[in-house]
């Protein structure tokens, strides 16, 4: 049975994985542009965006991130209960204590980001707090801890950028081989219409290949926090008395956002009755499964 340790190892190695593919995809983006339009030095452009994507989205993706939320700095003097449920809830994980954010929005939710514990962000909305009582609160935060402590937060933080990334620079693909064409020099206009139609597709399919690969980690990583916060507060009916109560919430955040919507504790844009095969693309497991497993029903 795979431990904790390897799931952070598991983490590490998916991080490195999809920065590997990011850079390939955007090279090969790059070299389909250099053909069209007999300019060789845009996959050299290429090449310096991948890298510098890939140190920002290390370095300042979860400053993106709460920037994307709207979500501000918590003080301990305004958010008493917040501040001492992370405090003591971090000291008995064996973590540092986040930096608290809170978001002006009535529907409940909460996530966590940052490249490390060591600059991780824990932010929760107005409305989670005052919905939730304490024992509910600390379930949700242990949540949100154990994707601190299980790596979880460098992964999911880092698809945030990459992917976002992929698809504008697959949205600019298309739209220049669309309407902009490209400079025909003689002998390679043969050239140029395999390399435009390669281009189209992999542009077509880079950033649907990436949501999907984010997703499937997204969903996993769901399941092993609710059961790492249980076993942090040894209390799993707080967090599932939460989850049934945020469930209870179908609107959507005021500040949804498609590019974090796999951060947040539930889905930012409500959940509607969904068709089964839009299952797919759901960026949390369903919150009724995540309920029974927490409460060991089946």
């Amino acid at each position: 049975m795979a431990s904790i340790y390897s799931h952070v190892d598991s983490n590490k190695r998916k991080t490195v994985f999809l920065m590997a593919f990011f850079l390939v995809i955007v090279i090969a983006i790059g070299w389909a542009f250099s053909v069209v339009y007999n300019a060789p030095e845009i996959v050299f452009i290429a090449v310096i965006f991948a890298v510098v994507m890939n140190v920002g989205s290390y370095w300042w993706s979860d400053k993106i991130v709460v920037k994307l939320s709207g979500a501000k700095p918590a003080t301990r003097e305004e958010f008493f209960d917040l501040y001492t449920v992370t405090e003591n809830l971090s000291i008995t994980a064996g973590l540092p204590m986040p930096k608290l954010y809170v978001m002006q929005d009535p529907v409940p939710n909460a996530f966590a980001t940052g490249r490390d514990p060591e600059h991780a962000v824990v932010a929760v909305s107005s409305g989670l707090l005052a919905l939730l009582n304490r024992a509910e609160l600390e379930g949700v935060i242990a949540h949100e801890l154990s994707h601190v402590g299980n790596r979880d937060i460098l992964l999911s933080t880092v698809v945030v950028v990459l992917v976002g990334f992929i698809a504008i620079l697959s949205d600019m693909f298309l739209r220049f081989s669309i309407f902009g064409g490209g400079r025909d020099r003689e002998g390679g206009g043969q050239i140029q219409l395999i390399a435009t139609i390669a281009g189209i597709v992999l542009a077509i399919l880079a950033p649907i290949i990436a949501t999907l690969v984010h997703l499937a980690i997204s969903r996993k990583r769901e399941f092993l926090a609710d059961a790492s916060g249980a076993l942090l507060t040894r209390y799993p009916e707080g967090l599932a008395n939460a989850l049934e109560k945020i469930n209870n919430h179908e609107a959507p955040m005021k500040r949804a956002s498609h590019s974090i919507a796999h951060l947040y504790l539930n889905d930012p844009f409500g959940d509607p009755k969904k068709l089964s095969w839009s299952k797919l693309f759901m960026t949390h497991p369903p919150m009724e499964e995540r309920i029974k497993a927490l409460r060991g029903e089946k």
